[in-house]
């Protein structure tokens, strides 16, 4: 009972601080009216032969991120798979006792 009292008291001041951050730093996704505010500004900056590059590069980069991503799942899950392996299976030798 107390455990669960102590952890329902974490959650609220949890939920009272990340309250308090977003309104004393006004932390929240842009409305339709900032961000026409900020495309404008990109356009103003880089002009509009430098925005597809400017998009191109973005894109290499998340893809980048992405095969980077997917290279570190596939390794953990090989790793994953080696471990379930019987070692017993994987070595003949060990098992065949030799006289």
């Amino acid at each position: 009972m107390l455990i669960h009292y102590f952890c329902f008291q974490t959650n609220s001041i949890q939920l009272s601080m990340l309250q308090f951050i977003n309104h004393t730093f006004l932390i929240s996704m842009p409305g339709g009216s900032e961000w026409m505010f900020i495309l404008i500004a990109v356009l103003l900056l880089f002009g509009g032969k430098k925005i597809p590059e400017l998009m191109r590069g973005i894109g290499r980069g998340i893809r980048e991120f992405n095969d980077a991503k997917d290279n570190v799942k596939k390794e953990l899950e090989e790793g994953m798979q080696e471990k379930d392996v019987d070692p017993k299976q994987s070595n003949p030798a060990s098992s065949n006792p030799t006289r």
